[in-house]
């Protein structure tokens, strides 16, 4: 039976033989309408409270039905046309509900089966697929995840389910490297990324704003973290009021949670409750990078690696080498457009320089 969602299969309410379709194919029907008689043995028909047909005396069954299902199909009509699977799509992007309870009692996620070929109709996931995967990963290496790894899993299903796009910009960093060289004590460039992101965000808020129903929840304190990669994952330590402390008082406190976060040690008031979160790929030696926000975040500010590369000087009237890095930021389509995401990296830019 296909309903405007999904294709499925109809259980019979009891055990039998069918004697008669009363549904016909490419035909559509209301819910709750007859499609067709079982014949059901005395012992099933007690079993279920049901009543014998009688209708005309001899135990035959009528055509009263198929007169209402004639009747309905010529007024009831599909709501929906939507584009057909590919026959060979891959995934479970359908899944009945005896595979959901199975998925359930496994303690899977559908994105778990993102790999499972299905050989359903139009390529769907059956459950017959999904034991047969099952089966097979018994025959594979197997290690189990740690907790941090189960914990970002989590958040990430969690923030995907949002549409996430994302801008660049490659910037100049020469002033900065200038300023480090003269600085006592050095602020690494993802805390001057950050001092950054908190100085526009607290120029306009409404950019780190969380859609929640029909309302924008806008941020009381812009409070940022920034991600550190510890053994099998990454914490996000949160400095507070980031927007009211200068960058040189922010130096210690920055290395001290990085250096406690490495150690799985930090303090409560040192997580959670972020507005945004600034990440550093470019330690990594990437150009470029798409980093995904925290699920109760709308933005992620991120910066590549700096590399040497021509650039335009009026004055000289030439090229000249200058060190250069790729800025993205990833946001929440739904809070933010490309237009106010690009003014946003853009005054980031501007600070930066």
């Amino acid at each position: 039976m296909e309903t405007n969602k999904a294709t499925m299969n109809v259980a019979s309410p009891c055990r039998g033989r069918i004697e008669q379709f009363l549904a016909r194919l490419n035909e559509s029907y209301p819910v709750g309408a007859t499609l067709g008689h079982l014949e059901a043995s005395p012992e099933e028909v007690a079993r279920l409270g049901l009543d014998s047909p009688q209708a005309n005396g001899s135990g035959e069954v009528t055509d009263t039905e198929r007169i209402r299902a004639e009747h309905a199909k010529k007024s009831v009509h599909p709501t929906v046309r939507g584009l057909p699977v590919p026959a060979n799509a891959a995934g479970a992007s359908y899944m009945s509900a005896r595979m959901k309870a199975r998925i359930n009692e496994l303690g899977l996620h559908a994105a778990d089966l993102a790999g499972v070929a299905g050989s359903g109709a139009a390529g769907r996931v059956t459950i017959q697929d999904f034991e047969k995967f099952i089966a097979n990963l018994e025959r594979l290496k197997l290690s189990q995840a740690s907790s941090m790894r189960v914990s970002v899993a989590d958040a990430m299903r969690r923030s995907w389910t949002r549409p996430i796009a994302h801008v660049g910009l490659a910037v100049c960093l020469e002033p900065l490297f200038v300023f480090r060289k003269v600085s006592h004590p050095k602020p690494g460039p993802a805390l001057c990324g950050l001092r950054a992101l908190a100085v526009a965000l607290a120029e306009n808020s409404a950019p780190a704003g969380r859609l929640v129903g029909n309302k924008i929840v806008h941020p009381s304190t812009i409070d940022i973290g920034f991600a550190v990669e510890v053994e099998d994952g990454v914490l996000v330590p949160v400095i507070r009021n980031a927007d009211k402390r200068s960058l040189k008082d922010l130096v210690e406190p920055y290395n001290d949670l990085v250096e406690l976060a490495r150690q799985r040690k930090l303090p409560v008031d040192a997580t959670g409750g972020s507005i945004a979160t600034v990440t550093n790929f470019g330690t990594f030696g990437l150009e470029w990078a798409t980093p995904i926000p925290l699920p109760e975040q709308t933005l992620v500010f991120g910066i590549g690696a700096a590399r040497k590369a021509p650039r335009w000087d009026e004055a000289k009237g030439q090229f000249v080498p200058v060190m250069e890095a790729n800025l993205t930021l990833s946001f929440d389509h739904r809070v933010l457009d490309g237009g106010a995401a690009g003014r946003l990296l853009a005054r980031i830019a501007e600070l930066l320089a």
